[in-house]
């Protein structure tokens, strides 16, 4: 008989449920419901001071604003009489009838228009073909070019402004539409904007469309320029901003009153001794609705351009 007894096999002890995660926490942390977090009081005071501030801003930014839109409602009399009130005690078209009577407005806000609607769209186009080059292609002199135009920005545009207007005169282009457009044609801002969004642009789309057989202008007008709709809306917005409310270069570059455009033209409302201020705001009034309305059509771009500019 034998006497060795039968070798049992190892007991495998199963895992206790408190191991486990229960489904509580697994639902947690799977992203459930997050537990509420209390604010603190330097996180109230600061949300509180931030309204503040943004409340602060907005009326400086609105008090000018309306004051000039109910000032364009108002009398001469009304006007001296009550210049602190932001609401006028009686109100009146002298303003706006004025600007229709006593100017060639039709004429002055087809100029403003001519001028920065052609204006934009050349500089729209010239500064992004440049751009593009400076971004794009490689040639001897490339980063100096870069440097050359970036410096143009510290040149006030008043030291130019005496050659520039000698060179018009000899090319017989004073009191023309190419001698306010032309010289206007190119900014260095714009030149820089472009060059910044297009660098962040994938290089892989150019090399795919080079292999597709597609050259510089090709990649430049169905690639690059497609994909830099933000960075045209706010060289657009910001260029034409100051172009229709530019004041110094019509006044300079046209002496006829058919040639000027509408800031330059309500000058003519302010006399040595006396003013229709009622004309001059009704005037500004009318000539703040063009660009609101651009701005307002192109802001989503625009706001995209701005946040995403210089961005790798």
């Amino acid at each position: 008989m034998s006497t060795d007894a039968p070798v049992g096999r190892p007991s495998v002890t199963e895992p206790t449920r408190a191991s486990s995660p229960t489904p509580a926490r697994q639902s947690t942390s799977r992203g459930g419901a997050r537990p509420r977090v209390r604010r603190t009081g330097t996180a109230r005071t600061g949300s509180v001071l931030k309204w503040v501030y943004l409340g602060i801003g907005l009326v400086f930014a609105l008090v000018p604003f309306i004051w000039m839109v109910s000032g364009s409602f108002r009398s001469e009399a009304d006007l001296f009489g009550h210049p602190a009130s932001l609401f006028p005690t009686s109100t009146t078209l002298h303003g706006y009838v004025g600007v229709w009577q006593q100017l060639p407005f039709l004429r002055l806000l087809a100029n403003s228009f001519v001028f920065t609607i052609v204006t934009t769209v050349l500089t729209l186009l010239f500064d992004s073909m440049c751009a593009y080059a400076l971004a794009r292609m490689r040639f001897v002199g490339r980063n100096v070019a870069f440097v050359l135009v970036i410096a143009t920005l510290m040149v006030p545009f008043q030291v130019t402004l005496i050659p520039v207007f000698v060179e018009l005169f000899h090319l017989g282009w004073l009191n023309t539409y190419q001698g306010l457009i032309i010289p206007r044609a190119t900014s260095a801002f714009g030149i820089f904007l472009f060059r910044q969004f297009f660098i962040d642009i994938p290089v892989e789309l150019d090399e795919a469309a080079r292999i597709d057989g597609a050259g510089h202008w090709r990649i430049y007008w169905q690639v690059i320029l497609p994909l830099a709709k933000p960075a045209i809306a706010t060289v657009a917005v910001l260029n034409g901003m100051a172009l229709w409310n530019d004041l110094l270069w019509p006044l300079v570059v046209t002496t006829s009153n058919d040639m000027l455009t509408l800031p330059a033209g309500l000058t003519l409302f302010g006399g040595a001794h006396v003013t229709d201020h009622a004309v001059l705001l009704a005037g500004a009034v009318i000539s703040l609705v063009p660009i609101a309305l651009g701005f307002f059509f192109a802001q989503k771009y625009f706001v995209a351009g701005v946040a995403t500019t210089g961005l790798k």
